[in-house]
């Protein structure tokens, strides 16, 4: 049994949370459904000290409408400044790139992903191509044989392509490919592809009044999310807690 202030939270109701609580083992499910009630009872009672509208029941979930006015009433949030803006931007410039471009060619060779003998065999028969492709044999030639996709029609071309165009096991190999005939088939969810990369171009530089406010929500998102975990902690070290030890509980809180 659970405390928080005297008011019990019972073994039921941690049973209950325990379904919204994603865990690799059914302690671990059980401590963070435990911690999601003490928080939010912590919140109820807070609100009601200070008169805002709660019911008197202890919650369950975390989106009641008082939680949002109880932040926005004890929790100081400061806004990014253009310049904080401007500082984060300049420090990540990776994170401000438009997607490079790619111009494909593939020669899928289609097999079901459940299908482990067809794709042992599929495999096979996609290394067999992939040596004849590297002894010169024309890619477009082979495609229109062979390749189970509609863009044989075109020599299996894909035109040109972005990021998050295609299957992310597709993206993941093909966009840190070098120019020309990768050297092994890409396999996907669809089969095995034989894949030439005909052209390169890498993204460009986004200017700054194009992501400043983007920016501005996100520093101001990851500042609210700390000093709600300061307000929370603060919560937790006024509180007479009984049956639960945040630190006990490897809490993220408490680090």
């Amino acid at each position: 049994m659970i405390t928080v202030n005297e008011t019990v939270i019972d073994e039921n109701k941690i049973l209950q949370e325990m379904q919204y609580h994603r865990a690799d083992s059914k302690r671990e499910a059980m401590l963070k459904a435990a911690e999601a009630l003490v928080i939010g009872e912590l919140f109820r009672q807070r609100a009601k000290e200070l008169g805002i509208d709660v019911a008197d029941d202890m919650i369950e979930s975390s989106d009641e409408d008082f939680i949002e006015e109880l932040i926005e009433r004890e929790v100081a949030t400061p806004k990014a400044t253009e310049e904080d803006c401007r500082t984060y931007y300049e420090a990540n410039p990776d994170r401000f790139l438009t997607s490079p471009l790619l111009e494909v060619k593939h020669i899928l060779l289609a097999v079901g992903k459940d299908d482990d003998a067809g794709r042992a065999e599929t495999k096979t028969r996609a290394d067999a191509l992939l040596e004849i492709l590297k002894g010169g044999a024309d890619f477009g030639a082979l495609a229109k044989r062979e390749s189970a996709c509609p863009s044989k029609e075109t020599d299996g071309s894909l035109g040109q392509i972005s990021k998050g165009q295609t299957v992310a096991e597709f993206e993941r190999q093909v966009f840190v490919a070098e120019l020309g005939l990768m050297p092994r088939p890409v396999e996907t969810r669809y089969g095995f592809h034989l894949v030439y990369v005909a052209r390169k171009i890498a993204g460009q530089t986004m200017p700054f009044d194009a992501v400043k406010d983007k920016i501005s929500e996100y520093l101001a998102e990851k500042v609210q999310r700390k000093a709600v975990s300061q307000y929370i902690q603060v919560l937790i070290s006024e509180a007479e807690i009984d049956g639960y030890d945040f630190e006990i509980s490897g809490s993220p809180l408490m680090q």
